[in-house]
């Protein structure tokens, strides 16, 4: 039971923000795929209708039922007023006076929660009480012995040929997801040099696709990759983990429209298995910053 609930006024506000910040509806559903937790609520939207009325389906079915979802909104909110770059309005047809309007309704709303920032505290503080789990959980012995095991199981894959390294790969990425209860699924397997899976992070289906090739990964392999998604479940997204990374094209064509897939490299890998991050936080921050900015691939050095 929650103790007090969101001011109607600061509701209307997260309307009125959402409905500017993003004139593209392909944007406005990334954004909300990247930012809520229960991916049900996003297929009750009709993505269809007027951008106006998705954002008041989200929003008014989460405002109903706060002592559920007012984690949800507060974080709405918070990414919202988070948002500070305007150029992608900028560029369309009368963009000044787009990114003036969005900028205005981001401000209103920053206004209008500021009453609410102790809920946010709390939030915020649930979320540290979690990555001091996390942290704990790495401190173990167990879970240290295995990720020691693992990153030797990685050093020894980079003196192997193309096949057997796959091999490897595919059994050390299926313990890896095992170690973090990421519920890696037993598709899991190696064609050729590429390890196809899924896996199962805050009540979100990821489809996981993993390539360890001399040259980087082109925007040809994140097309096709795109393509399988699309037929997959309206909310089912993607992690592209590419040991020697990706082609810029690619990335850039993917950071735009609707997101749909994280990548990672082996500098993310490294650092999970060296325990600098768990693999949980290193996913969620790249979630969040996919919502935020729209970067698909932000480096281990811009997280830690």
């Amino acid at each position: 039971m929650i103790k007090r609930t969101i001011a109607p006024a600061a509701i209307n506000a997260l309307r009125e923000a959402l409905t500017c910040v993003y004139w593209y509806k392909s944007d406005l559903r990334s954004f909300l795929q990247n930012t809520i937790s229960d991916p049900a609520i996003l297929a009750r939207v009709n993505w269809e209708d007027y951008k106006r009325n998705i954002v008041a389906t989200v929003v008014d079915y989460l405002a109903r039922d706060q002592a559920t979802y007012q984690g949800d909104l507060l974080r709405l909110m918070n990414e919202v007023v988070s948002i500070r770059d305007f150029s992608h309005l900028e560029k369309l047809e009368d963009g000044k006076a787009k990114a003036q309007s969005a900028k205005r309704a981001v401000a209103a709303l920053d206004r209008l929660t500021r009453e609410h920032r102790d809920l946010e505290e709390e939030h915020k503080q649930a979320e540290a009480r979690r990555q001091a789990k996390h942290e704990e959980l790495l401190r173990t012995k167990g879970v240290k012995d295995k990720l020691d095991l693992l990153q030797k199981e990685f050093f020894t894959l980079l003196t192997e040929g193309p096949q057997r390294r796959g091999y490897q790969l595919e059994k050390l990425l299926r313990d890896l997801f095992e170690l973090f209860d990421l519920d890696p699924k037993a598709s899991f397997r190696l064609v050729g040099e590429q390890i196809d899976g899924a896996f199962t992070f805050e009540g979100i289906d990821y489809l996981l696709e993993a390539k360890w090739q001399d040259e980087l990964v082109s925007i040809q392999d994140l097309d096709a990759f795109s393509g399988k998604l699309t037929r997959k479940l309206e909310n089912t997204l993607g992690l592209f983990l590419s040991i020697n990374g990706f082609s810029e094209d690619g990335v850039r064509a993917h950071s735009t429209g609707r997101r749909l897939m994280l990548l990672m490299d082996g500098s993310d890998l490294m650092a999970v298995l060296e325990g600098r991050i768990d693999l949980v936080q290193l996913l969620l921050r790249k979630r969040r910053t996919a919502a935020q900015t729209g970067n698909i691939y932000v480096k281990i050095h811009e997280i830690l």
